[in-house]
């Protein structure tokens, strides 16, 4: 029995089977490499669900964070540190607006305080909000209930608000679906766990208008596409909006947890003291590190770099013109290869076993959202090992047929 197995086994007797048993256990990593216990090596697309914005031991976040902790690991919100109050600004300078921050752990706590500042602003009179199918917030439960995907809500409703589902993209029908009622709109500017799916042209514009008419607050949700993974510090940046609150998480701490709910002009005062907390959340070690990566995003020309690697990888495989690839979707480091069979499970599969980490999001889609710092070298080593990968996932459907 190898070490993976034998971790595997101490895993299923210790830990909630929420996870199912995951086939890798990953024991380091640097750059974009991660390596096993065993000592295989993969080149990690996947970058901790689009989390480790910088790789694995980036000397700029080791050297903050084991800085920090040296000096100050934990105050609790009963007193305040100035990581904190340097990232909010930082923060507020990315967006170019005044406004507040509130930091929290998780995209889900993010979406919390969102949806409780939503509520304190609406009162009684707009007693509904409006989110898309397929949206994806959070697990817990007022975030759960904005999330538009049957099979992880239906099982842990009913939920305590009304909210009401729209197709993705459609402007008419969000139109229809807001009126004076309404308390806000809560959308990702790229659905994520829908599988990368960006919005037409002009939605997220038409989203704007919308809630200016009816005077319901946009809500963006860029846990996932915010801090530069789209070639842009925010992705609603493309459309030339302004949201009136913003959520970001993932890949803002680099690898540890940390999210921002940010209030934008005077959305941000609607929460005063006592209205919402988080013992962890903005604590100085993360706020360390994700002054890190913005800095190291900033400083290294990421932003550019991001755009350039996406379009090669993207073009890249699209030229292969392979028959299971449909299509590629998304933006920058964060694509989705759209396959023509539901099969993905067993191409992320074939992926691990040729070294490379990718997310089987959806049953026809593969999920890639690796480090920012990824190389072109990188990219064109997975591009070539795609053939074979997706030629061992058809001869493997074709034998159990």
């Amino acid at each position: 029995m190898n070490h993976t197995r034998k971790l595997q086994n101490r895993f299923e007797s210790a830990l909630m089977a929420n996870y199912g048993t995951p086939p890798v256990a990953v024991a380091g990593g640097e750059g974009c490499v991660v390596w096993d216990v065993d000592g295989a090596r993969y080149l990690d697309l996947i970058g901790g669900l689009a989390v480790s914005a910088l790789g694995h031991a980036h000397p700029a976040v080791v050297a903050a964070v084991s800085r920090q902790v040296r000096e100050l690991a934990h105050i609790s919100n009963l007193y305040l540190h100035e990581p904190a109050v340097r990232l909010a600004e930082r923060l507020l300078g990315l967006l170019d607006a005044d406004g507040r921050v509130f930091f929290a752990n998780s995209g889900a706590e993010a979406n919390e305080a969102a949806l409780k500042l939503v509520r304190k602003h609406a009162g009684p009179d707009r007693p509904y909000v409006v989110a898309a199918h397929e949206s994806f917030h959070g697990r817990t439960m007022g975030a759960l209930g904005l999330t538009g995907r049957p099979t992880i809500r239906d099982p842990f409703g009913p939920f305590g608000g009304d909210v009401r589902f729209v197709s993705y993209g459609g402007a008419d029908e969000l139109a229809a679906a807001v009126d004076a009622r309404c308390a806000a709109v809560f959308l990702e500017p790229i659905q994520g766990e829908a599988g990368v799916v960006p919005p037409p042209p002009g939605y997220l514009r038409a989203a704007r208008e919308i809630c200016d008419a009816t005077g319901a607050l946009l809500v963006l949700d860029e846990v996932q596409s915010g801090i530069g993974r789209t070639g842009d510090w925010f992705a609603h940046r493309r459309e030339g909006v302004r949201p009136d609150v913003l959520t970001l998480a993932k890949g803002l701490g680099g690898g540890l947890p940390i999210s921002a709910c940010v209030g934008l002009g005077a959305y941000g005062s609607v929460l005063v003291k006592g209205d919402h907390g988080s013992t962890f959340g903005g604590n100085p070690v993360s706020c360390a590190a994700a002054l890190a990566v913005v800095d190291t995003i900033e400083r290294d020309g990421l932003l550019v770099h991001v755009a350039e690697a996406g379009k090669v990888l993207a073009d890249g495989i699209r030229g292969l013109e392979h028959p299971l690839v449909a299509e590629v979707r998304g933006r920058g480091l964060w694509r989705a290869i759209v396959l023509t069979e539901r099969c993905a499970a067993a191409v992320e599969g074939a992926a691990r076993d040729a070294g490379f980490l990718v997310n089987a999001v959806r049953p026809d889609a593969v999920r890639l959202s690796p480090p920012l710092i990824l190389s072109f070298e990188e990219i064109r080593s997975f591009v070539t090992a795609l053939p074979s990968v997706l030629g061992r996932t058809a001869e493997a459907r074709a034998g159990a047929l």
